[in-house]
């Protein structure tokens, strides 16, 4: 047999193909998290200002035309509407001007990202100092002591994303990527159901009263992992039963590649470039993270469209896993080793 033959033999083309979506996917990964992470910079922050009326104009005009835009601001009518609307998520920081004196007030929330909460105190001693005046920062939602840099909610939901792909996989792998009919459909979605709801109970329990990382309602923090965990097992479940082992490797490109690095963990979202701040609150792992967050150090404030992005992946990827097993009438052949 030529070394050719064996080649041949040994890297079938499907072979061939896998291995070069690999490589793509590779080096995506390495482009996404790079590409989002390698140099963080604020862009329109949500940012409040309280001043009098006739230095309210002249400061937001100066605030407006930073460098690189960092702030978005807004005129809020006093100190209590600003912390309010912080607390509600509406915006992530704001500046209380004292007419009567030299020191204005920095409101931040570090429990949204301590790197922002950093970021923006760093800012405005520096424009407060400009200006001849001091700074006096409060924490009105501030992280947990034992969160470092705000970081738990984040890890918490990867590793309630990658349980869902990963429990998807094997259920997927253990008799064909494909299912034959609408019963092990069904079968796979109980099951994982079943799985969501242990995996979100035991996230909830690890970061609330075992390590005591987040504070918040270990109740809501475990519906919200049930409900993060189905979303992206349902959607790989779909995306297998639509492209067979293929789909593992999509699941990864929209959880891992795009969705973890947009998610706002490491870095929150007003700090990643357009694309990242843009797909990420649309995608299970930065939907979960502003839901964790909001549970956490929020009051609950602000989940509704976290939780119709998780929902609406649930559901059509429950869906489109039914209807595709539905359409197989006749069982196909299973190929388990060989396939992955």
């Amino acid at each position: 047999m030529s070394l050719v033959d064996e080649l041949k033999s040994a890297v079938t083309p499907r072979a061939a193909l896998l291995v070069v979506g690999v490589l793509a996917l590779q080096l995506l990964f390495i482009a996404s998290y790079v590409g989002a992470l390698h140099a963080p910079k604020p862009k329109d922050v949500p940012f409040g200002v309280v001043a009098p009326q006739q230095a309210s104009a002249a400061l937001m005009g100066r605030l407006e035309k930073l460098p690189g835009e960092p702030l978005a601001p807004r005129t809020v009518a006093d100190e209590a509407e600003a912390t309010r609307q912080i607390r509600n998520r509406d915006i992530d920081g704001a500046l209380v001007v004292d007419p009567r004196g030299r020191t204005d007030t920095l409101l931040v929330a570090s429990g949204g990202g301590k790197v922002l909460a950093a970021t923006l105190e760093t800012m405005f001693t520096r424009l407060e100092a400009a200006e001849r005046r001091e700074l006096r920062t409060v924490d009105v939602a501030p992280s947990s002591a034992h969160d470092f840099n705000g970081l738990s909610a984040f890890y918490l939901v990867i590793g309630w994303c990658v349980g869902g792909y990963i429990c998807a996989a094997i259920l997927a792998i253990s008799a064909g990527s494909r299912p034959a009919n609408r019963e092990r459909a069904v079968i796979r979605l109980g099951t994982l159901a079943l799985y969501s709801v242990l995996g979100g109970l035991g996230g909830a329990v690890i970061v609330g009263p075992v390590l005591g990382a987040l504070p918040g309602s270990v109740a809501a923090l475990w519906g919200l992992g049930t409900l993060v965990v189905f979303a992206v097992g349902a959607t790989t479940l779909a995306l297998q039963s639509l492209f067979g082992v293929v789909g593992i490797g999509l699941a990864i490109l929209i959880v891992v590649v795009a969705g973890n690095p947009s998610a706002g963990g490491a870095f929150p979202l007003p700090m990643l470039p357009p694309f990242w701040q843009a797909i990420g609150p649309a995608l299970p792992p930065g939907a979960g993270t502003w839901a964790a967050r909001s549970i956490a150090y929020f009051r609950g404030n602000d989940l509704t469209a976290s939780l119709l992005v998780l929902s609406a992946w649930a559901v059509v990827g429950t869906a489109v896993t039914v209807v595709m097993s539905s359409l197989r009438r006749a069982p196909e052949p299973e190929r388990v080793a060989s396939e992955v």
